[in-house]
């Protein structure tokens, strides 16, 4: 559907499987101008526009706190140390993916050194097998063993291809406290990865590799935080009810830390370089990331997912870039919109073949 900033007339469309995630009514600041606020009211039980849908502008209000009556679940400190005893459980990055990066890294290594690596876990194989035949590379069934992968898609495209295959099951579960279904966040992640890398390749080729990996792991932390924000669903819904505010405010409000910060702790416990897990650490806000280029790319990536459709819950219409962070990358808009296509189509080649991996 349609619908107009009533400030700046600039119109968003808004993909109708995105409403779903929505009950009675959408209220966000207008990404462009960021002074309209665009409200859109739904109707509860088919979660689409109403025929009284309204558009209009109204001032920013405060947070709405949640019940301090009531009996609260564990928070604060106590909380944090639940959080972090939890990323004992995580399944470890695994280890051919971290080996596969140092290869990459080796200037001595070549190809064979990375086949090599994948011959010892056949699940691997089978992963990188499905996802080098898929319509994004373009060589659909013609390749049928590791050497042809290695040969056709090169060692740069391999490595990602790698990457994607070891972390796909821990990426592609539901997560009920954020309203995501399965694959929601997986599809939120290749978008943020292919974004970043896109951005990298264009800027700072360098940080291409790093960018990739990076955004595929972003938003790691809400795997963590899910039963927690679970716990507090109706807390959660209350203090965002005015849609002025965002999960990741809710997150620390609420419980004291952000998935941003555990996503951090868990490309440490990964044993992942700090040029990957501190942008990830300040990726919705690069400003304090110390110039950090890649928590900038992380950032505008992230952006233009949530734009686009492929973001990962209720507030993505209501996350805002830093100012001047477009700006800052030396881009005109025109050459944003082409990233963004760009992006929207390798997210749905690789997904489409790689659903069920």
């Amino acid at each position: 559907m349609k619908t107009t900033c009533p400030e700046c007339q600039k119109v968003f469309e808004i993909p109708r499987e995105r409403l779903k995630k929505y009950d009675k009514q959408i209220a966000f600041p207008c990404p462009a101008c960021q002074k309209g606020q665009i409200k859109i009211e739904l109707d509860s039980t088919t979660a689409q526009p109403s025929s009284e849908q309204t558009l209009n502008v109204r001032p920013q209000t405060s947070p709405i706190n949640p019940s301090k009556g009531s009996k609260q679940p564990v928070s604060g400190m106590a909380l944090k140390r639940m959080v972090l005893q939890r990323l004992q459980d995580l399944p470890p990055m695994p280890q051919i993916v971290l080996r596969a990066r140092e290869i990459m890294a080796d200037q001595t290594a070549g190809i064979s050194d990375l086949v090599n690596l994948l011959q010892n876990d056949q699940s691997i194989v089978t992963k990188v097998l499905r996802l080098s035949n898929s319509a994004y590379y373009g060589l659909s069934g013609k390749i049928s063993t590791v050497q042809h992968a290695a040969v056709l898609l090169g060692q740069k495209t391999l490595s990602e291809v790698i990457t994607m295959a070891g972390i796909s099951n821990l990426m592609g579960q539901e997560l009920p406290g954020y309203g995501m279904d399965s694959g929601d966040l997986w599809r939120n992640s290749l978008a943020v990865g292919f974004g970043a890398q896109l951005l990298a390749d264009r800027i700072k080729p360098q940080l291409s590799n790093d960018s990739f990996v990076a955004g595929l792991i972003h938003d790691g932390g809400k795997i963590i935080l899910d039963e927690y924000v679970l716990q507090r669903k109706e807390e959660f819904e209350t203090y965002m009810a005015d849609g002025q505010q965002t999960y990741l405010e809710a997150e620390k409000d609420l419980l004291g830390i952000d998935h941003c910060e555990i996503a951090a702790d868990i490309c440490k416990k990964w044993i992942l370089p700090e040029t990957i897990h501190h942008p990830i650490r300040w990726h919705h806000r690069p400003s304090r990331s110390g110039g950090s280029e890649l928590a900038l790319f992380l950032h505008v990536a992230d952006y233009f997912s949530k734009m686009s459709g492929m973001g990962t819950g209720p507030d993505d219409l209501q996350y805002q870039m830093e100012e001047d962070a477009i700006g800052s990358l030396g881009f005109k808009e025109e050459e944003l919109d082409s990233l963004l296509v760009d992006v929207m189509e390798s997210v749905e080649k690789i997904a489409e073949d790689f659903q069920d991996i």
